[in-house]
C-alpha cells in the first residue's frame, strides 16, 4: 500500500483503488485501499478522519501492515474512490506533532533528558520526560521553544539509508528495523518519527504549556499548539476578565486581591462558627436538666450539630440525646449518652429508617431515610428500650 501522507504531509485529496471492503463492527465497514492520505493512529498521534466516495471515516488504523478506513458504509471492491482528508484536524495534528519535537529538542538539548512517553489527546498534548524540571526551567523552555517557531526553521523528514542511519544521531523510544523515517529541525532536534509534521517552525505558531506534574520519576508535561493553544489562551483570558470584574480588580493584580478575599472569609467563617457555638449553648441552656429521652431537629452543619448534641447530653446526664438536621430526602443524625451505648442504638435505628452510620458508645452518627415524624417515633421505641 502506497503511503501519500509519507510523500507530504500537505495532500488534502487523492483517488484510490478499493482493494478490500468487509464489514466490521458497530455499523461500522473496514475499507481497504491501494494507496492512502489518511494517516493511521500510531506513534501518539491520532487517525485522521475524513470522507472516502460517500463514505464517512471515522477510524483509520494499521494492523498487520494493512492500513484499514473504518467507514459508515460499504464501498465496491475494484471501484476507483476520491478520498478527502479533513484538513483542520490534519493541520493541528501536524502543529501539535511537530510543536512536540519543539519543545522536547529544547528540552533535551539544555538537560539532556529523553522523551519516554507522547500522546495528542482531544484537551491537551502530553510529554513524558526521564528528568526533573522546575517550573522556571519550564518557563525558559516554553520561550525557547516559541523563539524556534519564531526563527521559522525548516522541517525536514528524511529516509537515511541503513548506513547513513548507523552515523546519525538522533533521539528514538525504540530500536528500529527497516525503513526509518527521521524528522530533523536543524539545531534543534532529530527524532525517528512517522507522523505528520509543518514544513516549517513558525506553522506551529504557538506552544503554551498548560501543566506539569511529577511522574514516574520525571515529569509529565501538557501543553497545546497552533490554533488549540490560541483558543485555550482566549478562554482563559476571558476567565480571567471575569474574574477581575467580580472582584473589582485590575487583572494583574486577581491573585492579591483573592488573597484578601480569603483572608477576610477566614476571618468571617471564625465569627460566624462563634456565633452558632454561642447559639447552640444557649439553646442547650434552654433545656431542664434531667433524664429521659430528648429529639431536637435544627438547621446545623454536621460540625455544630455534633457540639450541639454533646452539650444537650452533657446537660442532661442520665438522657439519651437525638438531633437531626434536613439533608436532601432525609436527615442527617447524631445520637448521644454519657451513660448508654449509642453504637447499638443506632444499629437498631438504622434497620428502622433506612439509615446508615454508627459510632462509639457515647456518640453515633449518620442519616436517615426517613420523615420527622417517622425519626421521632423509632427514637421513642427503640431509645425508651435502652433506658428499662
Amino acid at each position: 500500500m502506497e503511503r501519500i501522507y509519507h510523500h507530504s504531509s500537505y495532500i488534502k485529496e487523492f483517488t484510490a483503488l478499493v482493494t478490500g471492503c468487509r464489514e466490521g463492527r458497530d455499523g461500522r465497514w473496514e475499507i481497504i485501499l491501494d494507496r492512502t492520505a489518511f494517516f493511521p493512529e500510531g506513534g501518539g498521534q491520532p487517525c485522521d478522519t475524513g470522507t472516502l466516495g460517500e463514505a464517512h471515516i471515522l477510524d483509520v488504523q494499521e494492523t498487520g501492515g494493512e492500513i484499514i478506513h473504518y467507514g459508515d458504509r460499504p464501498l465496491t471492491e475494484g471501484s476507483q474512490v476520491r478520498g478527502q482528508i479533513c484538513w483542520q484536524r490534519r493541520f493541528e495534528n501536524m502543529q501539535g506533532h511537530s510543536g512536540e519535537h519543539i519543545l522536547t529538542g529544547c528540552i533535551h538539548r539544555r538537560f539532556g533528558y529523553d522523551n519516554v512517553g507522547f500522546h495528542m489527546g482531544s484537551e491537551e498534548i502530553t510529554i513524558d520526560m526521564n528528568g526533573i524540571l522546575t517550573p522556571e526551567e519550564l518557563d525558559e523552555m516554553e520561550l525557547e521553544a516559541n523563539a524556534v517557531i519564531c526563527e521559522n526553521l525548516p522541517i525536514h523528514v528524511l529516509t537515511p539509508t541503513a548506513e547513513e542511519l548507523e552515523k546519525m544521531e538522533y533521539r528514538s523510544k525504540k530500536k528500529l528495523e527497516g525503513e526509518v523515517w527521521i524528522a530533523e529541525i536543524p539545531g534543534v532536534d532529530v527524532c525517528a518519527c512517522c507522523g505528520t509534521h509543518v514544513a516549517r517552525t513558525g506553522e506551529v505558531g504557538l506552544i503554551k504549556v498548560i501543566g506539569m506534574i511529577r511522574y514516574k520519576g520525571g515529569v509529565r508535561i501538557s501543553f497545546l499548539c497552533g490554533r488549540q493553544a490560541v483558543l485555550h489562551c482566549q478562554k482563559r483570558q476571558k476567565q480571567v476578565a471575569a474574574v477581575s470584574a467580580a472582584l473589582a480588580a485590575r487583572q494583574d493584580e486577581i491573585t492579591e486581591a483573592v488573597d484578601r478575599l480569603k483572608e477576610e472569609n477566614g476571618r468571617l467563617e471564625g465569627e460566624i462558627s462563634r456565633l452558632r457555638t454561642a447559639e447552640a449553648e444557649a439553646k442547650a441552656a434552654a433545656f431542664p436538666e434531667g433524664d429521659g429521652l430528648l429529639a431536637v431537629f435544627e438547621e446545623m452543619d454536621p460540625v455544630q450539630l455534633r457540639k450541639y448534641c454533646t452539650m444537650l447530653y452533657e446537660g442532661r446526664k442520665g438522657s439519651i440525646v437525638l438531633a437531626c438536621t434536613r439533608k436532601g430526602e432525609g436527615y442527617q443524625y447524631v445520637l448521644g449518652s454519657a451513660f448508654h451505648n449509642m453504637g447499638n442504638l443506632a444499629k437498631k435505628m438504622n434497620s428502622c429508617l433506612n439509615g446508615r452510620g454508627g459510632g462509639s458508645a457515647l456518640m453515633a452518627q449518620g442519616t436517615f431515610q426517613a420523615e420527622e415524624n417517622e425519626i421521632r417515633s423509632a427514637f421513642c421505641r427503640c431509645a425508651g428500650e435502652e433506658l428499662k
